[in-house]
């Protein structure tokens, strides 16, 4: 009996560290988008905005090119994979000094750090590896859009901002024919007012 006295009152703070564990397990999951894994848009943007604290931070934005092509041609399911797809490369070909978010649909977003000056020719390997065939469905594939903004260019910019330049730019890729990754232009942005 001295045995089951003595854990007695340990048994509710061990099912109190049973449910937290378990709270932060969910908290982890529902901060994660649960068809490619990356952060959701309020995960990324708190990883996000730490990260623009460093001078070599770069924020950038990509888009799946004729998205709605694929899943009318393929299937949502294809569409699907794609997504998924795309978010590992895209994962992979930003970190291990970065963070990585679904923005929602076919828009990612990431911000990296570049202390060797070498994004221009990262973010062109990136493109042509994301515009590889999904290995389980070979038929599927397309290009991304991918738009960059040095935050350093731009002082005193929130995420906010440089995210509309990255989009700017990203829409300029798309429009050229997606010749390859776009980097954002100095100055105001195009929607912005002279104030």
């Amino acid at each position: 009996m001295s045995t089951l006295a003595a854990l007695l009152p340990a048994v509710p703070a061990l099912g109190w560290a049973v449910h937290a564990r378990w709270l932060h397990s969910r908290l982890a999951t529902a901060r994660r988008d649960p068809l490619t894994g990356l952060w959701t848009r309020d995960a990324f943007t708190r990883r996000a905005r730490r990260l623009l604290r460093d001078p070599h931070a770069v924020v950038v934005l990509a888009d799946v090119d004729h998205f709605k092509h694929i899943n009318d041609t393929h299937g949502h399911a294809a569409g699907d994979a794609l997504l998924a797809t795309i978010a590992d490369r895209l994962a992979h070909g930003t970190t291990p000094r970065g963070v990585v978010g679904r923005l929602g649909g076919d828009e990612f977003a990431a911000v990296v750090i570049d202390r060797d000056n070498t994004m221009p020719d990262r973010l062109h390997t990136l493109a042509r590896v994301l515009a590889r065939p999904v290995d389980t469905a070979p038929d599927v594939h397309t290009t991304v859009s991918l738009g960059w903004v040095r935050a350093a260019d731009h002082p005193g910019e929130d995420l906010s901002a440089l995210l509309r330049r990255a989009d700017e730019a990203m829409y300029a890729a798309k429009r050229s024919g997606r010749s390859g990754p776009r980097r954002a232009r100095l100055g105001r942005l195009l929607g912005s007012v002279a104030g």
